[in-house]
């Protein structure tokens, strides 16, 4: 579990509203078996955001305490009799969004103004792989990896190339990679994921830093809410 600076242990969000569901199921006398109320009406009671209850469910669901089941609901499968604390999972997947349109944003900028043609050309690359992947039927995460990567890469900055791939890597955790595999389940997001990094790449070729970090951030917004699911 992280550590605070100035000592203690930080929990993560998702373990806190896990924590209170758990208190929800044993309070409120739901059985194993019971549906729990719809996400809207549940993140309602407990005055949170709906993307910060589907990181806890998750995070329950890894335990064996509830089953996400589509398009009917979540249902208990064991009441605890008695409330304990959520292990730490990995990373919050918004928290891991937020801070790659910060950090990306400001890589953009910085790889836009020293873009040169052996970088450019690994950036093309990277693209070219990912719709390689993406035409036969392939999820084109390493691609992705490396198209983010270079960019990175392309800033001189090798501190900052470093977090890019760090925070890229935290999609590998256990709520991140569960939160991954149900909404590529339902909707096939890579096209439009496409569109977005050939975006990007217009904006290098343009090398025109502002285009570049919009670019980048409009995409990894767009890739917040399909991955966090925000708009269903």
């Amino acid at each position: 579990m992280a550590q605070h600076p100035y000592g203690g242990e930080v929990r993560r969000q998702y373990q806190v509203v896990a924590d209170r569901v758990r208190m929800l199921i044993r309070d409120g006398g739901f059985t194993t078996g019971a549906r729990l109320p719809a996400e809207r009406e549940l993140a309602q009671q407990l005055g949170v955001s709906r993307p910060s209850l589907r990181e806890a469910l998750i995070a329950l669901e890894i335990e064996g305490r509830i089953e996400i089941r589509g398009g009917s609901g979540v249902y208990v499968c064991a009441a605890p009799t008695e409330v304990g604390a959520t292990p730490t999972l990995g990373e919050s997947p918004a928290e891991l969004m937020q801070a790659r349109v910060v950090v990306e944003g400001a890589v953009a900028t910085l790889a836009a103004a020293r873009v040169d043609k052996a970088s450019l050309d690994r950036v093309r690359d990277a693209l070219d792989a990912m719709r390689a992947d993406v035409a036969a039927g392939r999820k084109p995460v390493e691609a992705d990896r490396r198209f983010h990567l270079s960019i990175a890469e392309m800033s001189g900055n090798l501190v900052l190339a470093g977090v890019v791939g760090a925070l890229f890597d935290g999609r590998h955790g256990a709520i991140s990679t569960r939160m991954s595999g149900r909404i590529e389940s339902v909707s096939p997001p890579w096209q439009d994921a496409l569109g977005e990094h050939e975006a990007i790449l217009r904006a290098l070729e343009s090398r025109d830093p502002q285009a570049a970090s919009a670019a980048m951030c409009r995409h990894l917004l767009a890739a917040h809410d399909r991955w966090v699911g925000v708009n269903d």
